[in-house]
């Protein structure tokens, strides 16, 4: 049981720990302090409901039709390059005393991070696909500490990441750090635009 839930630990950390989209915005609401716990929150329950999904066998169904993948990624390629325009916009705007970033409403927080989220092909083909194939490999009787597992890391990831970025952004007063910042995180959305364009062509 305990190997299991390691296992199931081991597996999600893995697949949700590379920074993308999503993350570089929990990051960045992190350096910001803005709506860390819904923050968090949002992106945890997202991939709990999405690991549920691969293990209950949903990714086997994904893998037959191949159309919902390549229609997140052609929704995706639109909402990086939006996002990446509005990322650069900000790094040229006029920067308070603080020098803090521009702050994303609740509103604009929430359905940020459902379109990085669910937008996100990878999503699709790790946390459902991937993770649901190697599930399927452990017998149904442990399969739940194995999702328990899973749930558990992406929980860990994404609070850790939020209020782990929160630290820092006590060292980020300069006007100019979060001019870079924003660009990068620009740059950042277009090239993986660019390169879910590429594996679409």
């Amino acid at each position: 049981m305990l190997f299991t839930l390691f296992k199931g630990f081991i597996t999600g950390a893995g697949l949700i720990m590379a920074i993308g989209a999503q993350n570089a915005f929990v990051i960045r609401q992190g350096l910001l302090r803005n709506h860390l716990f819904l923050t968090a929150l949002i992106c945890s329950l997202v991939d709990a409901f999405l690991i549920v999904l691969g293990v209950l066998g949903f990714g086997k169904i994904l893998a037959l039709y191949p159309i919902v993948i390549s229609l997140a990624k052609f929704f995706a390629v639109i909402f990086l390059f939006i996002y990446g325009a509005f990322s650069l916009k900000s790094a040229f705007r006029e920067r308070s005393v603080s020098g803090s970033g521009e702050l994303t409403s609740l509103r604009g927080t929430v359905l940020m991070l459902l379109g990085l989220s669910l937008f996100n092909p990878h999503v699709y083909l790790d946390t459902v696909i991937l993770l649901g194939s190697i599930a399927a490999q452990v017998p149904a009787s442990l399969q739940c500490y194995f999702t328990l597992g899973a749930i558990v890391a992406s929980f860990s990831w994404f609070f850790s990441l939020t209020y782990g970025s929160k630290l820092l952004s006590r060292f980020l007063q300069n006007p100019k750090i979060w001019q870079y910042i924003d660009v990068l995180i620009a740059l950042m959305m277009w090239a993986i635009a660019l390169m879910l364009m590429n594996l679409s062509l």
